[in-house]
């Protein structure tokens, strides 16, 4: 009996179409695109903060306008104001961070100048509340640093020609690469060496060191202990000089006279036996050198 033969039925392909089913229509992936954006136009983030906090500023100067100063509403916005503006002042404060003077200090008295401002700016007026403040705050921490922190107080011309100084410097130090010359400084502001050296000096005059401080790092004792003394004998220096001189002049006879009567505190009386000679001969020996001193410290005089 002859084997049943079936039918074979090729196998479909997985990718083709099945039987029965509408075919897909083919899909093509596409790159998407995204807008592309200015990194210019989008705001930063100070940038951002900076604009609200003037956008805040203009709202609460709106608002304190139309209140009563003194009552409690206007205290509240006014507070605001000083909290919402602090940034400004610190901004201002960190410009003297080299004045080794505490940079909480600073701010306090950046912030005296901002409370100013906030009580003389005039919203009607059109100007920026920063540009208005900011020459208060500055001038505050300046007249704090002219008027308190100083202990050597320098005449106000004095200081604000070391504020030129100093910038020439900065700038002289850049264009050649070192420390420019006190002549160099000198012909770059039409000034004399010695006011640039006085200036220099003033500006080292921020705080007065005590004497019985240690000095730190060498460990040496206070300059106190390192100063010299006045020596009792200093005023006799130039007497003895003067009588050496005077001496040299005399016969050799009257400087051994001299010499007995007043370095051996020698009497007259034993003078005279010392020399063979009567006590009213060394008396009248004494009477003539006084006399020929006398006369020669008149001529050198």
């Amino acid at each position: 009996m002859p084997a049943s033969t079936t039918p074979q039925v090729p196998p479909q392909n997985e990718t083709g179409p099945r039987v029965g089913s509408e075919p897909r229509p083919e899909q093509v992936s596409e790159p998407r695109l995204e807008p592309r954006v200015d990194p210019d136009a989008r705001p930063t983030t100070a940038q951002s903060r900076g604009a609200d906090t003037r956008a805040l500023t203009q709202l609460l100067f709106a608002q304190l306008k139309d209140l009563e100063p003194g009552t409690r509403e206007h205290s509240r916005v006014r507070g605001a104001l000083i909290e919402a503006n602090l940034p400004l002042v610190r901004y201002a404060a960190a410009r003297f961070r080299s004045r080794n003077e505490p940079m909480e200090d600073v701010v306090q008295v950046g912030t005296i100048g901002l409370i100013n401002a906030i009580d003389r700016f005039d919203p009607e007026r059109g100007v920026q509340f920063p540009t208005f403040a900011m020459p208060t705050v500055v001038g505050e921490i300046k007249r704090y640093f002219r008027d308190n922190v100083r202990t050597v107080h320098v005449p106000r011309r004095l200081h604000e020609l070391w504020v030129q100084v100093t910038g020439a410097t900065e700038d002289l130090t850049t264009a050649h690469g070192r420390t420019p010359t006190t002549a160099e400084i000198a012909e770059r502001l039409k000034i004399s060496e010695d006011e640039v050296l006085a200036c220099i000096e003033a500006g080292r005059s921020y705080h007065a060191t005590s004497l019985e401080a240690a000095q730190e790092g060498d460990g040496l004792p206070g300059l106190l202990d390192r100063l010299g003394y006045e020596d009792p004998a200093l005023a006799g220096v130039e007497h003895r000089d003067l009588v050496r001189h005077l001496l040299v002049q005399l016969p050799e006879r009257e400087q051994r006279i001299l010499m007995l009567r007043y370095y051996n505190n020698l009497t007259q009386s034993q003078i005279s036996q010392e020399l063979g000679v009567s006590q009213m001969h060394v008396s009248r020996l004494l009477a003539r050198s006084f006399a020929r001193l006398r006369s020669a410290n008149r001529i050198e005089a």
